[in-house]
């Protein structure tokens, strides 16, 4: 990771708060394995290579974010507050645009789901770029059974979040629809 963000010519600063943002995320996925028995920080340090090498983004606030995008919810201690101290405003900003409560079930998921979803629709084109990453990076796992019910996610996937991506101008957002709908294509054969 280090070697990566060096050649992005970043600071030194840069380097040391990215890599606080991988430790403290590495930290909060220590004991979490997927579906599959891989390390669940396998995720989200995919998503940020999604975010550097795939969308070229040197967005430390981004990046450190794409890290971090699943601590608000796997963690008991972190708060968007200290997200904010350590990290900056606005990566405390994304990672809480990204946070839903994951234990919900039943009819009580489908609601929080749609506010989830209705929330993305109003953030910044980096909440749902990083939102598109991370769905991207688990339809590329989907043949590893990282999801109990792969197809499902597939359809949610095409349902709440391909039209965020159509709606935009963003040209990653552009590309991260692309990539989404040839892994979809893949998967559903």
């Amino acid at each position: 990771m280090e070697r990566m963000l060096r050649e992005r010519n970043l600071t030194a600063l840069d380097v040391n708060v990215t890599l606080d943002a991988y430790d403290m995320a590495e930290s909060v996925h220590e004991f979490q394995k997927r579906p599959d028995g891989t390390p669940y920080f396998w995720h989200p340090s995919r998503v940020a290579k999604i975010i550097v090498d795939e969308l070229g983004i040197s967005d430390i606030s981004i990046i450190c974010a794409a890290l971090l995008h699943d601590v608000l919810e796997d963690s008991q201690v972190l708060t968007p507050e200290i997200l904010e101290y350590n990290f900056g405003a606005y990566t405390s900003y994304l990672v809480s645009m990204l946070t839903k409560d994951i234990k919900a079930s039943g009819e009580m998921r489908e609601i929080i789901e749609k506010e989830y979803v209705e929330r993305l629709t109003g953030a910044t084109d980096d909440a749902k770029m990083l939102k598109l990453c991370d769905r991207l990076d688990t339809f590329r796992c989907l043949e590893f059974n990282v999801k109990r019910n792969p197809i499902k996610y597939v359809m949610e996937t095409t349902k709440h979040y391909f039209p965020l991506a159509e709606k935009s101008e963003d040209p990653n957002i552009k590309y991260l629809l692309k990539e989404l709908q040839q892994a979809r294509n893949k998967f559903l054969g």
